[in-house]
């Protein structure tokens, strides 16, 4: 144990580990990365966190940079989770601390899982309507801020943070809130970090306010601090916009206040195929207008993959070999969620076959639920890296995209077929790689440029339903604009002067470093 392990275990009531065996299992997220760290730090409160921050910082001052990085569940998938330095983890700060079911308001630490918060919620007849892994934390979900597949119908985890608590690079604990100019005035005359934040802030408003209104109106990528027309507004400022896909480059969070639903009933369900793509668009458009609570299409070749680990499902396929599923719910009242469903049908043609959920047919739509999960898991011989994993694609470019891949996978040779939500715009692509044949980082690095061009041609983002880490960054800084680029470097240097807050993730990210640490042996998949 070195000497700086023992002094942060003296420092914080949590522990913080250099073991090799600790540093290993913390080198791995669900990227295609490794990463091994110098040290894990398990705090068990925001004091801690604070206590550790603070201490790097003052190394920091002294021209020593430690990179410090949040880890939640490490169920990313850009290599956001991974340090060259300390990782600390929020595993144990997972206390569910108050909860106002009048108001429907619940004040939990940042550590606490989506399963564990709403298993807790339940009992009151609430929720956190968020369709994510069950395993990730909410720090993590506002970090990374997926467009999950309910967020057509909710809105996303972003809708329902109200506040939360930041622990910012040089240690400081500050609380979020929409701040008028009088309270801005008021902090920036104030001798702290949180204070030249909303200084520099103020400033940037006021040079950028054209800019500010151009990525409002027309940014479609997480990449970047793309939030941020939503933190300045004029004459206010609020900072927890700005949390939203920021990977922990900003504070770590440590609190959140978050404002709950009411639990909704057991969602209505059907699944129905199609062997055109005229059919499946069509079914698609119509359906959408109904504002399901998931629309999401799924290539049929997937489904053949998941049926070769054991899955049943014939009675879906119906031996088609080409063509798509779609998958519907509705979770409102039973009768008006029925009624949405007999809608639903009406746009299915007589050549295509459709299941509706009931006694009879519940478990084979459980299982075409899972399907994604066992052809994600299934390879043996490579690994489904997730590179082109929710990106966002416009509802009207989907079908000359569909042309687009199409030529692609030839030239690749690769199988490329795509899931994902309709309703969202969010899809994703898995191919499958040999992580240990030596043409993997040409490979890799061929396949994210290629998707990217074609998902950039139709007008949409790689990086658009979650945040570019370090994978999707060898691809979306070179087309960032420099001026956008010049905002959001000032924004990173106002929270994080001295650059030690997971400084080599977003526009901090280096393409060699990156693919130097592509991993070389299989890591299990996670999926929903």
């Amino acid at each position: 144990m070195s000497k700086i392990t023992k002094y942060l275990n003296q420092l914080i009531t949590g522990n913080v580990f250099d073991a090799p065996e600790i540093l290993e299992k913390y080198s791995t997220d669900q990227s295609a990365l490794k990463i091994t760290p110098k040290l894990v730090a398990f705090p068990e409160s925001t004091a801690d966190i604070q206590k550790l921050a603070k201490f790097f910082h003052q190394l920091s001052e002294k021209n020593i940079r430690v990179p410090v990085t949040a880890r939640g569940s490490g169920l990313d998938e850009v290599g956001a989770d991974l340090s060259t330095g300390i990782i600390i983890s929020t595993e144990k700060l997972n206390h569910l601390e108050e909860i106002d079911t009048r108001e429907r308001l619940v004040r939990v630490q940042a550590g606490i899982t989506l399963k564990e918060l709403n298993t807790a919620l339940k009992v009151s007849g609430l929720t956190l309507p968020v369709k994510a892994n069950d395993n990730e934390t909410i720090g993590s979900l506002i970090a990374n801020c997926p467009t999950d597949n309910y967020a057509a119908k909710y809105g996303g985890i972003m809708r329902f943070i109200e506040r939360a608590e930041i622990v910012l690079a040089n240690g400081e604990c500050i609380q979020t809130g929409r701040l008028g100019s009088h309270a801005i005035s008021k902090k920036a005359s104030e001798k702290t970090l949180e204070g030249k934040i909303y200084q520099r802030l103020s400033a940037l408003a006021d040079k950028n306010a054209t800019l500010l209104e151009k990525i409002k109106n027309e940014s479609v990528s997480a990449a970047g601090y793309s939030s941020v027309p939503y933190a300045i507004k004029k004459n206010s400022i609020d900072l927890l916009p700005l949390l939203f896909s920021s990977e922990g480059s900003l504070g770590i969070i440590s609190e959140v206040i978050i404002h709950a639903e009411v639990l909704q009933p057991r969602s209505a369900r059907m699944v129905a195929t199609f062997s055109s793509l005229k059919s499946t668009i069509n079914f698609l458009s119509n359906v959408v207008k109904e504002k399901p609570l998931e629309l999401n299409v799924i290539d049929l070749r997937i489904l053949r993959t998941a049926e070769e680990s054991g899955k049943n499902l014939s009675k879906i396929t119906r031996k088609l070999q080409s063509g798509y599923a779609v998958f519907v719910s509705f979770n409102e009242k039973s009768l008006r969620s029925n009624k949405k469903i007999r809608e639903c049908v009406k746009y299915i043609p007589s050549t295509s076959s459709y299941i509706i959920d009931s006694a009879e047919t519940e478990s084979i739509i459980d299982e075409f639920e899972n399907s994604i999960e066992s052809y994600l898991n299934l390879p043996s011989d490579g690994e489904r890296i997730p590179l082109a994993s929710n990106f966002y694609l416009p509802a009207n470019n989907l079908v000359n995209f569909l042309k687009d891949l199409a030529e692609l996978e030839p030239k690749l040779r690769m199988d490329l077929p795509i899931f994902g939500s309709f309703a969202t715009s969010n899809y994703s692509i898995r191919p499958k790689f040999k992580t240990t044949d030596p043409k993997f980082e040409q490979r890799f690095a061929a396949f994210l440029q290629a998707m990217d061009i074609i998902i950039r041609r139709q007008e949409g983002s790689i990086a658009g339903g979650t945040p570019e880490g370090r994978v999707k960054a060898l691809v979306t800084n070179k087309f960032m604009s420099q001026e956008e680029k010049a905002l959001y470097k000032e924004i990173k240097a106002a929270f994080d002067p001295n650059n030690i807050m997971n400084p080599d993730v977003k526009l901090g990210a280096d393409n060699t470093f990156t693919l130097k640490h592509l991993k070389t042996t299989k890591t299990p998949r996670i999926m929903l």
